[in-house]
């Protein structure tokens, strides 16, 4: 089997967890957001195969739009030659865990002046499903699809490849503060605001901050060893944060 093909194989199978983690999510506990869920009058099993359904038309074709992109500009395989599994599997995962212990300890720093103390985390073992589905989707988007697509329009079709790696940081740390807006939205349903300007600055600043650092880690293992880097990265940030911490 060749590279390429395996590549293929391979984000196609990740793509299959996710749908099913995205399914597995409706029916476990919510924490702070099961009274939306429990307000709907659509039944779960609705909901979650129409989670599945814009899983795979969403994540799907962006994603594999990306993995094509990606290819174009020549950077690496999900299973380049060049790269070893200790560099496509190990050092992310110590990468993540460390960006792990950055991100709580940052919140213990920001919590007494954010105007909401620490950060809320899903209930176990939702907070398990919900980092699989956080590592593989967000990746898929953010990583993947949108540093690829920028960095081969601007890099490669319009500046005809000078000064790719300028354009493909300027894409990453675009990235990197997309990733961290999308998390906005989720956080004022919980917190039952309508506008961002009622929520703090510093909470502003730090929502930016931990997961912008997360985010150009990502970008950099992203471009060094290919996709499953920032996959390991993002996984192990959240097991970290989310479900080690989160449990305590």
């Amino acid at each position: 089997m060749s590279t390429e093909t395996r590549s293929t194989l391979t984000f196609f199978i990740l793509l299959a967890i996710l749908v099913v983690v995205t399914i597995l999510n409706f029916f476990l506990p919510q924490g702070e957001v099961a009274t939306l869920l429990s307000a709907s009058q659509t039944p779960k099993w609705q909901m979650a195969l129409s989670g599945a359904g814009m899983t795979v038309v969403i994540y799907g074709l962006l994603g594999f739009l990306g993995l094509i992109l990606w290819r174009n500009l020549g950077f690496p395989e999900i299973w380049a030659e060049n790269v070893t599994n200790r560099q496509r599997f190990l050092i992310p995962a110590l990468v993540g865990a460390a960006l792990g212990c950055v991100v709580i300890i940052g919140d213990l720093i920001f919590s007494p002046y954010n105007g909401i103390g620490r950060l809320m985390h899903p209930p176990f073992p939702t907070s398990l499903v919900a980092t699989v589905a956080a590592a593989i989707g967000e990746e898929m988007i953010f990583r993947l699809f949108f540093i690829s697509f920028w960095t081969w329009l601007v890099g490669k079709v319009i500046l005809r490849g000078r000064g790719l790696n300028v354009v493909y940081w300027v894409a990453a740390t675009c990235s990197a503060l997309i990733f961290a807006a999308s998390h906005l939205p989720s956080l004022m349903i919980i917190l039952g605001v309508n506008d961002l300007t009622q929520l703090s600055p510093i909470l502003l600043f730090e929502i930016f901050l931990l997961n912008g650092v997360v985010s150009i880690f990502a970008a950099y293992y992203f471009r060094k060893y290919g996709f499953l880097a920032p996959v390991g990265i993002h996984f192990w940030a959240d097991i970290v944060w989310h479900v080690l911490w989160g449990l305590v």
